[in-house]
């Protein structure tokens, strides 16, 4: 008879916390956004502290805006008996599928403060055409 090991059920749950340790790595790296709308436009506004507009690339596409950029930092600290330094590297890509009525053409994109701005405006309402009908008499 083979006896079980107590510690074989132990095994699975010590992998689970790395189970999908990429898709969180993506969610991490992934910067934090916002949409709303107005009567004129679409705006997605996303946060990106420390990403340099040169790293950043808005592109529309088939009615899809996509942002990618990398992320870049280094902070470091020294003190007369201590040293401390941070780093963080990436890649980021986020995507937007734009509604029906929002002119991709015309997008624009401001960065300032760590913050991207995109707008989107929107296609004016169409007017029904009018024909005008002449009255006859009689």
């Amino acid at each position: 008879m083979v006896e079980k090991s107590h510690t074989a059920g132990l095994w699975p749950s010590l992998y689970e916390p790395f189970r999908n340790f990429g898709e969180r790595v993506a969610d991490w790296l992934a910067p934090a956004s916002d949409a709303s709308s107005d009567d004129k436009a679409y705006r997605i506004t996303m946060e990106l502290p420390g990403v340099e507009e040169k790293d950043i690339d808005v592109t529309v596409n088939s009615g899809v805006v996509s942002v990618k950029g990398e992320k870049s930092s280094e902070k470091e600290e020294k003190g007369e008996t201590w040293y401390f330094s941070e780093r963080q590297y990436g890649s980021f890509s986020r995507s937007f599928r734009l509604p029906e009525d929002a002119v991709g053409e015309k997008v624009e994109a401001h960065l300032k403060d760590g913050v991207l701005t995109i707008t989107v405006p929107k296609k004016a309402p169409e007017e029904p055409p009018s024909t005008k009908v002449k009255i006859k008499r009689g």
